[in-house]
């Protein structure tokens, strides 16, 4: 989204546990499914959203490139959490090449940080239903430092970053391509990774709340090291086969760490629903590699008291069976949510 030709792209999830790469192409008002593939990150790669260990960030983009014989040298990736800052306001109205003139004066009342230090970009929602001589803005801005650092990483890996994106949106976009839903609908995509939590309510295609918070898939294993005495490599294997044991000392981490997770996201409705007048959240969807958790949909179904669905980013598009077994992209799909929402970008998009 910071940075924004039509050439294949590969959408690049860079997550604090693994990299997750999909290549989409436009075929028939839709997409056809080119290229899938994860690889895991060493621990401490990325901790916080900072890259803390360039040399194999690079080595495992590169490498997943390689093994899937990507052609396609134009990369999309995404950022969140303290990366990024997202800001809904409320400007004049104007066009957009005017906002486009003036958007680092008017960004500058909502940033914490030095103007010139941030990549500014935008994008005009709608409307101001309370005063018709303004309009809702859609703000998003991150520190360069950061983007140079995803610049640094793609470029050492042979590949050209294109579009910077943010998670939650890259989640609705994989969310748009392959849902019809009813345009009055307010509907909530939360995308749950190992160590944070991207909330985003959206109606009709806009985007009315985003949150990120940090925490995520890490809890069951940090959880899981603590009570079993295990090293982490152990913890984590344990944690994927989780639900097949019968272990209560197993499935009490699972409880506790789901409520907390499902508390989390209540807390976040709920601040969502006091504001929202009538526009209530009517359906919650899934997305992340903790989404496949053992309970974790039935807590927080029962949490929020919502329907809840495991969102699948390959629901519409189109997939070779012969290259592509669709159990297995039943089984990533959660985990390449992101990666497909990016997969659908293209050069110079806004």
């Amino acid at each position: 989204m910071l940075f924004l030709r039509k050439k294949d792209v590969v959408g690049i999830d860079i997550g604090s546990s693994a990299v997750k790469l999909v290549q989409l192409r436009e075929s028939k008002g839709g997409y056809q499914l080119l290229n899938v593939g994860i690889l895991p990150l060493p621990g401490e790669a990325i901790v916080d959203n900072t890259l803390m260990d360039t040399p194999s960030i690079v080595a495992t983009v590169k490498g997943l490139v390689e093994s899937l014989g990507v052609r396609a040298k134009d990369a999309v990736c995404s950022i969140s959490g303290n990366a990024v800052i997202i800001r809904k306001i409320s400007l004049p109205l104007m066009g957009a090449e005017e906002l486009e003139d003036q958007i680092h004066w008017e960004a500058e009342q909502y940033i914490p940080f030095d103007i010139n230090d941030v990549n500014v970009d935008f994008e005009i929602l709608s409307p101001d239903e309370q005063d018709p001589s303004k309009m809702n803005v859609l703000l998003v801005a991150s520190k360069k430092e950061i983007i140079n650092d995803y610049l640094s990483v793609f470029a050492e890996a042979g590949l050209k970053l294109v579009v910077v994106d943010v998670d939650s949106f890259a989640v609705q976009n994989a969310f748009e391509t392959n849902y019809e839903p009813d345009p009055a609908e307010v509907v909530a995509l939360v995308n749950v990774g190992a160590s944070i939590m991207n909330l985003n309510i959206v109606k009709g295609g806009v985007s009315l709340f985003t949150r990120d918070v940090q925490m995520g898939g890490n809890l069951y294993t940090e959880e899981i090291q603590k009570q079993f005495a295990l090293n982490r490599e152990e913890a984590e294997h344990l944690k994927l086969t989780a639900a097949n044991s019968n272990d209560e000392r197993l499935v009490g981490v699972f409880q506790r760490v789901n409520d907390s997770l499902a508390q989390e996201m209540r807390r976040s409705l709920e601040f969502y629903n006091s504001t929202a007048g009538e526009e209530r959240i009517a359906k919650v969807y899934l997305s992340g590699g903790t989404a496949k958790a053992a309970l974790l949909v039935e807590t927080v179904q029962q949490k929020l008291a919502l329907p809840v669905e495991i969102l699948n980013p390959f629901h519409k598009v189109t997939a070779n069976e012969k290259d592509f077994d669709p159990d297995y992209l039943r089984e990533i799909g959660p985990l390449v949510a992101v990666a497909t929402g990016l997969a659908t970008r293209r050069a110079g998009d806004k």
